[in-house]
């Protein structure tokens, strides 16, 4: 089957097997996103972030429902947490999802995260990208709640939500660890529970606090800082994004058309201000040095005996050599092959 040619015409049947061989990274699921790869680029990436508990996937299924009363096309990747011991997972997202189910315009593909530390699986970026050459206008992608560690979506998403809720412990908790960083928008959900407004508070005191070129510079990995000083293209604003705070209630879709005009205001600010443009490149850069990085280990391992690598890594093991000097010696070894 030529699933590049079938996902461009809309087969959704395409779509799930190639989104399955793109996630085993099979020479199909290879050759298909080399296709597919002029077509992307257009679609808007959503991350949603933040503890378990904060109630992701029920906020997700009504910003899903919310955006196809606008027409959108809507992709759904709901990442879950792999077992540490077996490697598998619940894949349970699509159960808060029975809302979207029977239509059309929106696909939703549950992935396990299958180890990775950073809240998204390894191969989380290409089927976004299958997405997006699929026609997909939005791509939500949930990611599994990894707590302080989660920075991978900041990379990969146009507009980061950071998910907060009342009674998930102290006010700091909810601030720390620079998950003010990650946030393009700050979302309180289940904003009808008591202490929502001391919730509110921290974060608008630690907003406050927060200096919005690191924030951007750090989040984005930028190798440079963003002016700060007024843009004409803006109208004499700040070409800064502040993140809002949006309270929520995603069990009634209370506070959801407020988030998806807040939404909009982000893409046109990124548009406006060139940020869209410097995100893709950054998104892009890192993608592509991941690449270089696994294809040079692979072809390194190709060409050394399998006795010399053990060899020198048993050197590494009894400390005769550094894991510096056996990675040069190592590379001494297969360049004289």
């Amino acid at each position: 089957m030529d699933f590049a040619q079938a996902v461009r015409e809309g087969s959704r049947l395409a779509l799930a097997r190639l989104l399955t061989h793109v996630e085993n990274d099979s020479p199909e699921g290879r050759q298909a996103l080399d296709a597919l790869f002029p077509y992307t680029g257009k679609a808007h990436f959503i991350g949603v972030t933040g503890a378990p508990g904060t109630g992701k996937s029920s906020l997700v299924n009504q910003l899903a429902l919310h955006l196809r009363k606008q027409n959108k096309l809507v992709a759904i990747l709901a990442v879950d947490p792999s077992s540490p011991f077996t490697g598998g997972a619940v894949l349970g997202d699509r159960v808060r999802m029975r809302d979207l189910s029977g239509d059309a315009g929106i696909f939703i593909r549950s992935m396990a995260s299958r180890g990775s530390l950073g809240g998204l699986g390894r191969s989380t970026a290409a089927m976004t990208q299958v997405f997006d050459a699929a026609g997909f206008e939005i791509i939500i992608v949930e990611t599994v709640g990894a707590g302080q560690s989660e920075v991978d979506i900041a990379r990969l998403a146009h507009t980061t939500l950071v998910v907060e809720a009342p009674g998930m412990g102290d006010d700091i908790q909810a601030i720390k660890a620079g998950i003010l960083e990650i946030a393009d928008i700050l979302v309180i959900n289940k904003a009808d529970r008591p202490g929502v407004e001391n919730t509110e508070r921290a974060l608008k005191n630690n907003l406050e606090l927060a200096h919005p070129v690191a924030r951007v510079f750090r989040h984005h990995g930028q190798e440079t800082t963003l002016p700060g000083g007024p843009d004409p293209r803006l109208n004499g604003e700040t070409s800064l994004w502040i993140p809002p705070i949006q309270r929520t209630t995603a069990t009634d879709g209370s506070g959801l058309p407020e988030l998806i005009s807040l939404i909009e205001k982000h893409i046109e600010h990124l548009k406006t201000s060139g940020d869209w443009s410097r995100r893709e490149q950054s998104r892009l850069t890192a993608e592509f040095n991941l690449l270089v990085q696994e294809t040079l280990v692979s072809r390194l391992h190709a060409s050394l005996p399998q006795v010399a690598y053990q060899d020198t890594l048993q050197q590494v093991f009894e400390r005769r050599a550094s894991p510096r000097e056996a990675v040069n010696n190592l590379l001494t070894l297969s360049s004289s092959q």
